[in-house]
């Protein structure tokens, strides 16, 4: 055991056993797998050709190609999701400037990634040669610079100081929740790393006569409140308040709502959960009990177009105690400083709690509709796919119709909800299902995808079959962009929000895999697709295409939405 003991600790000092030190590349894969990585994405290119070598020859971790960079990113971004962080490695420029699309989603969205970046050879670099995936000026800081503002922490890597770059990244990325930069010239990586003594970032902690003097104003409110309401918003699930948040909620009897960014952040299986809260899109049962409420505990609250109906949401800011990762706000009053957990827990031990009992429901998708021989329509089959959801499946809802209406559906214990609610790239959802497979590969995986985002990134499927991935995945196939057509209240009949009419259960046949097919257009063809699909998923990849009867059907959320906006602009014109 003492040996065992001392060869860590030598390897931990960046020394291999033979005195021999560790190379930059063996340090950066280490410190990865302490993080509990299993997994790295991305595409090879010749600048990341001596990382790639060094991974294949490492234990523990494995690449993950996939079919383009941007592609690996997404995929990177629903695995960080899933297992608490996730590492992407690109090339330099092309591939980079590829992947930049989905770390500023991961920026947006709180989703750490470590994103490494091969080099040219550093001696090219410091004589400033023209070398190829270059802008060809000599200037080969110019990519760092464009990641500055969508990273939390960029580095240079070298050997000297590769043990300081890396952990401080890696901190950085656990404590924003946000995506960092490393790059590192190609002939650097094997490198042994100058070890040096580095003392570790003191954590954030909470100051506690700012604590104090939060929990004597929340407790004011809650003594004059009648009928407090807990809201779960996004930075709940990003930060990991999950287990505070549900004992808060029981610790208080508090009827508990969550918003569309924050869906899944809450156990929608819990007897306290009431539903979504979309102020005047989605449930007035919800909007009434939290726009009425007199003591509104928000927390993780991310005040966004999309989250909150277009700015329609209306809650009291002097009766709201806004709990955020590393502050307090109630009514006027900051309190910075403040980790949420401790706040959280302060307020489970206040000593309030509500008499009545909560009052659930009713939830939009309960209740089955349509006869068996009717064609596919959302307020048909929405119902049918929340029935077939089943404990601790991981659903992926894609930007479009069936983020909104897919926002609505109550799911059950245990299950993830990966969704782009705040960055909204269209074709996001099916590499985040590959990354979710990957990360999760004894779940189920079930992706909900239109056809207009699913012809953005449809090579991704290859690489689920190439990796023996099974999701089920569901293609609404209602002939074009139907959420921009939603949004776009000044015309009619847009040219270009048309796609080409693919044949979508032939995809994997194309990408020269094998899968369980079925073409829906009615209800009783869905509901047969779903009772087959669930027993082929155990074995091979599924793609149920279901087909629109009509082009513009949408669930109720967005007929809300489209009404308002109608609304706005007969104004604007007036």
């Amino acid at each position: 055991m003492a040996n065992m003991i001392e060869a860590d600790m030598r390897k931990q000092n960046g020394m291999m056993p033979g005195n021999v030190q560790t190379t930059l590349g063996t340090y950066l894969f280490d410190c990865l797998k302490q993080e509990g990585l299993t997994d790295i994405f991305g595409i090879p290119g010749d600048y990341n050709f001596t990382l790639l070598d060094e991974l294949e020859r490492y234990k523990g971790l494995r690449f993950i190609n996939g079919r383009n960079e941007l592609n690996a990113g997404y995929a990177a971004d629903a695995y960080a999701r899933l297992k608490g962080m996730s590492a992407l490695i690109t090339t330099f420029g092309v591939g980079e400037m590829s992947a930049c699309n989905a770390i500023a989603g991961a920026s947006s969205e709180h989703i750490p990634i470590i994103h490494i970046v091969g080099a040219p050879p550093s001696m090219a670099q410091q004589a400033h040669k023209l070398m190829h995936h270059t802008l060809m000026d000599g200037n080969y800081d110019v990519f760092r610079k464009v990641y500055e503002p969508i990273t939390a922490y960029t580095a240079v890597l070298t050997p000297e100081n590769a043990q300081m770059e890396i952990p401080a990244a890696i901190a950085m990325a656990k404590q924003q929740r946000k995506p960092v930069y490393l790059v590192v010239a190609t002939d650097l990586v094997m490198k042994p790393i100058t070890l040096r003594s580095v003392p570790m970032p003191p954590r954030p902690s909470t100051a506690q006569q700012t604590l104090q003097a939060a929990m004597e104003r929340a407790k004011q409110l809650l003594g004059q409140a009648q009928r407090p309401v807990l809201l779960v918003d996004v930075k709940t699930s990003r930060f990991h308040l999950q287990e505070p948040v549900r004992k808060l909620a029981e610790a208080l009897n508090l009827p508990v709502a969550a918003t569309v960014f924050g869906k899944g952040g809450f156990d929608e299986s819990h007897k306290q959960f009431i539903g979504i809260y979309a102020g005047a899109f989605g449930s007035q049962t919800v909007r009434r009990t939290v726009e009425n409420s007199d003591c509104i505990i928000a927390v993780g609250l991310l005040w966004a177009d999309s989250n909150t109906a277009n700015f329609t949401a209306k809650l009291n800011p002097a009766r709201t105690i806004e709990i955020q990762p590393d502050r307090v706000k109630i009514g006027e009053a900051e309190y910075p400083k403040i980790m949420a957990e401790d706040m959280l827990k302060a307020l489970q031990n206040s000593g309030y709690r509500q008499q009545t009992d909560v009052v659930q429901g009713p939830f939009p998708y309960d209740q089955a509709k349509g006869s068996p021989d009717e064609l596919l329509k959302a307020e048909a089959y929405y119902p049918r796919l929340q029935q077939m959801l089943k404990e601790d499946d991981i659903i992926v809802a894609e930007t479009g119709t069936f983020f909104y209406g897919l926002s609505q559906i109550r799911l059950p214990r245990g299950a993830a909800y990966i969704a782009q609610g705040g960055w909204q790239s269209i074709g996001y959802a099916t590499p985040a299902s590959f990354g979710a497979s990957v990360a999760e590969p004894a779940r189920r995986v079930l992706l909900f995808t239109g056809d207009g985002s699913l012809q953005l990134t449809a090579q991704e499927i290859s690489s689920m079959l190439s990796h023996g991935c099974k999701p089920i995945i569901f293609v609404l196939n209602n002939y074009g962009y139907t959420i921009e057509k939603y949004l776009n209240v000044k015309t009619e009949h847009q040219k270009y929000n048309q796609v080409p009419n693919w044949s979508y259960t032939k995809l994997a046949e194309a990408f020269g895999g094998e899968a369980f097919t079925a073409f829906v257009r009615s209800n009783a063809q869905l509901d047969e697709a779903i009772r087959q699909a669930e027993s082929e998923c155990r074995n091979k990849l599924c793609i149920i295409e279901m087909v629109a009867a009509d082009p513009m059907d949408a669930p109720e959320y967005m007929l809300n939405m489209r009404n308002y906006m109608e609304r706005q602009e007969k104004q604007q014109q007036s």
